[in-house]
Formats: structure tokens, sequence, C-alpha cells
């Protein structure tokens, strides 16, 4: 059933919805949707852990599109209460993001433009995905926040453009998605390469810091490399030039 009116309760379906030809039909989304630049037009409805459900009603959607494992839980079933169609998406793997795409797609009655972007995802994607299939593994950090210092474990999105590259998640086997860790076992991990992302599109300074501790193969060797969180983390079609970025990084570093 074709949805007019939809809210975005994350940045990345948000991002998702326009890649599906859907941003026509988005009339609420949550702070820091900012990609493309059309969805800063959009009238905010609070934030993705804090949405207002006012503001909500008063733009009465037919559909609410929710961040699974970002949204609280109870805040979804209120809204669910109140009465709204809710539908929640998670993106785990790169297909999960094209899956994604074209489900929105269907909602909105559009399919030529997001046929379009996911082709342009495939043309990046696949032939990195070949390239380094047989790759030498080489064992990755992602340090995603400084203090407390976090990163993300092998459910997330991220995992999968590490693996695809031939990347090891030294943390991938932690709980929960972004577990917080210590120096310590950073230094007992010895990673061969150190991935950051800040809060925005400039190289974090805390990357950096990691030269107090030249025991560490990454820190000995310069393997310290600084990727936009929003190429790495949200689940978007922008995950293919994350993936560029990453198999680039370790290219250098293998």
């Amino acid at each position: 059933q074709q949805s007019q009116r939809v809210i975005s309760l994350a940045p990345s379906i948000t991002e998702l919805l326009f890649s599906a030809g859907a941003g026509k039909n988005m009339f609420g989304t949550v702070d820091f949707s900012d990609y493309p630049a059309a969805a800063l037009k959009i009238p905010r409805v609070g934030s993705y852990a804090n949405f207002d459900y006012e503001a909500i009603v008063k733009l009465k959607p037919d559909l609410i599109i929710g961040w699974l494992s970002g949204n609280p839980a109870e805040k979804i079933k209120h809204l669910e209460q109140l009465g709204f169609k809710v539908f929640l998406l998670e993106p785990r793997r790169l297909e999960d993001l094209i899956h994604s795409v074209q489900s929105l797609a269907l909602l909105a009655g559009e399919d030529k433009q997001a046929q379009a972007n996911i082709d342009a995802f495939n043309q990046i994607v696949q032939p990195l995905q070949a390239r380094y299939k047989n790759a030498q593994p080489i064992s990755v950090f992602y340090q995603i926040w400084h203090q407390p210092l976090m990163t993300l474990n092998k459910q997330h999105l991220f995992n999968e453009l590490l693996l695809s590259c031939g990347g090891v998640n030294v943390f991938g086997e932690l709980a929960p998605l972004a577990p917080k860790i210590d120096i310590e076992a950073v230094i007992k991990a010895n990673p061969a390469v150190i991935i950051a992302s800040g809060m925005d599109a400039a190289r974090p300074e805390w990357l950096d810091q990691w030269q107090r501790w030249p025991s560490i193969q990454a820190v000995q060797k310069g393997y310290l490399f600084f990727i936009p969180p929003d190429l790495l983390q949200r689940q978007s079609l922008r995950a293919a030039e994350g993936l560029s970025q990453v198999c680039n990084a370790l290219a250098k570093a293998r």
C-alpha cells in the first residue's frame, strides 16, 4: 500500500527514503537528517532517541518508519498505541540496504530512481568485493568515540564493510552493538590498523593521541586513518563510499 505522508525517525532512514525516490512523500524527520540537502527542508519532530508525539500527531502521517536498534522501543510502542502504522528498519548487511531501498520505493510508488541508485551502489561495491575477496586478512580497531572509548561489534553494518575489504574487527565478538572498551584492551588486541570517525566530516584530534602507545602495530607503522562517520555508521547507500575508503586504507596498510 502506497504512503503519501511519511515520517522518518532516523537520519539514515531519511537518506534511504531519498534513495528510493520517496523524498517527496516525507513530511517529518529527526535532527541530523542533513543528507541530501533537500532533507534539511523537512520539518523536525525531535531526535531519534526523543521524538515529540505532539509534532508527529500534527503532521498526520500515514506511515512512520523507525530504526530498530536506535529508537527507544517504548517510544515506538507508544506511537503504535496512538494508532500510527510503524515500519521498523535495521539494515545490517550491504544487501539489506538494497532491500530497504526497494521496500521504500514500493511504499512510495517509485522504482526508476531507486533502481538507478541501487545500480550506482552496486557499481562501486561489487568490484571492490571481487578485488578483495582473497586479500590477506588484516586486523582493525574501529574507534567511534574517545570518552568513553567505543567501537562497533560484528552485528553492525560497518563489520561487513570491513570484511568485504579483508579486514578483521578485533572487537567483533563483544556485545552490545557499540561496546565500551579501555586502552589496555586495544594495546592487547594490537591492531595493524586503527580507523576512527568523529562527530562530523573533520578528522578528530583524538585519533593522533594513539601516538602515545607506540607498542601498537598501527601506531608504529602510522596506519591511523580517518573516515567520516556518516559513510560508515549510517545505514544508507553512502556505505558504498565508506567501503571504498576502508578498502583504500587497508590496501595501504597491506
